[in-house]
């Protein structure tokens, strides 16, 4: 865990209804005091919407060749790289080298996330997923953060149902083509 990082528990029941996945995790989260709250929101939110065997949080901004979240499979090869934010085109290049899928959400603009890597050497690119939440979600979200989180998210057709230290808030997740 970094230096001067706040440790924030969620315990998350998740049904993603899209994916048939019905778990109820117990999630340690270090945010780290240059990481924002909707940065470390959206980090555990990509984890959930990505949960499967094997994933796990990287250890955060100290973790510089590694994503905030990953799965890994049982031979330790990872499968799935998983950014959250803005990564710069080099870092996704690389995790798609790695990996067999990348993903990035981010919690800004995706119109200028994506814009940022455009003409960029991109390994895969047409593959790259990157999603977003509606505009003010997180906004809204992380007024109700605490050090320790209640959290319920339902996902069905990538309609995502948060409730989080009793509010109840509603966004899509969505998928923003590349060129």
């Amino acid at each position: 865990m970094a230096t001067g990082a706040t440790v924030h528990t969620f315990t998350v029941h998740l049904a993603d209804v899209d994916r048939g996945v019905y778990e109820e995790l117990a999630l340690r989260v270090a945010r780290h005091p240059s990481e924002t709250d909707a940065f470390m929101l959206t980090r555990v939110l990509a984890y959930c919407l990505e949960y499967e065997e094997g994933i796990a949080f990287s250890d955060g901004v100290s973790a510089t060749d590694l994503p905030a979240v990953l799965v890994r499979d049982l031979t330790g090869s990872i499968t799935a790289w998983i950014e959250v934010g803005a990564p710069d085109a080099e870092r996704l290049h690389t995790g798609s080298m790695q990996s067999q899928r990348t993903a990035v959400y981010t919690h800004r603009d995706p119109a200028k996330v994506a814009a940022q890597w455009s003409g960029k050497r991109i390994h895969r690119v047409d593959e790259l997923a990157l999603y977003s939440f509606d505009p003010g979600f997180l906004d809204a979200a992380t007024a109700h953060l605490e050090r320790r989180n209640e959290l319920t998210v339902s996902v069905t057709e990538r309609r995502l149902y948060l409730e989080l230290n009793g509010a109840t808030l509603e966004t899509d997740v969505h998928r923003h083509p590349l060129d």
